[in-house]
């Protein structure tokens, strides 16, 4: 049997993506005398939301996701992110492969209403690894095992260079999903009030409501 450790090196923007991703640089040790012919390597991404602190504004925008922030002792909890395969080609001794990591721009995914709260500082991920790896043992026979389940790795991720990557392909934009119904009373609105665009139709609505409420410096 061989052991393989992994290392999160650093994430980049994936430069010729049709939707926003990230790379993020994985780098895999193994034994310096087998050859590895492969590894299936499949990584859960966790947020380790407990792995940080949150200002005052932070705390607001997470109300949604973990409640009052008095609460947060029993509701903040590590966050499914997303998870995803790599296959990893032949090397001997260690290697390093770009992960590729989706990041939605979709508010109805916990994730992004996470980062996009978040106004400095890092995001603390966790990679859990778990997969197959095809290797020779010393007689040059082929071997197959699987990855240990207690295999992991952390990174922290700056919030700035997720936020780099969402302007890139949605600059000064968001994505919000109604349901159709609702969708339908806003189109009617719209074209009842003539007005041009979206952000027309929506700032009038806005003007209808109810002031917020100042905050308390």
């Amino acid at each position: 049997m061989i052991d393989l450790d992994f290392r999160v090196e650093n994430a980049v923007p994936a430069p010729y993506a049709a939707a926003p991703q990230v790379n993020f640089r994985l780098q895999i040790v193994g034994p310096a005398d087998r050859v590895v012919h492969a590894v299936t390597l499949r990584c859960q991404v966790q947020i380790e939301a407990t792995r940080r602190r949150y200002t005052a504004v932070e705390q607001r925008r997470l109300v949604d996701l973990f409640g009052e922030p008095d609460r947060w002792s029993q509701t903040l909890r590590p966050m499914l992110w997303t998870s995803v395969g790599v296959v990893v080609p032949t090397f001997r001794g260690e290697t390093t492969v770009d992960v590729p990591v989706p990041c939605s721009f979709d508010f109805n995914v916990a994730a992004t209403k996470y980062f996009h709260a978040l106004t400095e500082g890092d995001l603390p991920l966790r990679f859990l690894f778990s997969g197959t790896v095809f290797y020779e043992d010393l007689s040059t026979e082929l071997r197959v095992m699987p990855i240990s389940s207690e295999k992991e790795a952390s990174f922290r991720w700056p919030v700035d260079v997720w936020r780099a990557v969402i302007e890139t392909y949605y600059p000064k934009t968001a994505w919000i999903c109604l349901r159709r119904d609702v969708f339908d009373r806003m189109f009617d609105f719209k074209a009842r009030e003539a007005l041009p665009t979206w952000e027309d139709t929506m700032e009038r609505l806005l003007g209808t409501a109810e002031p917020a409420e100042p905050v308390a410096q």
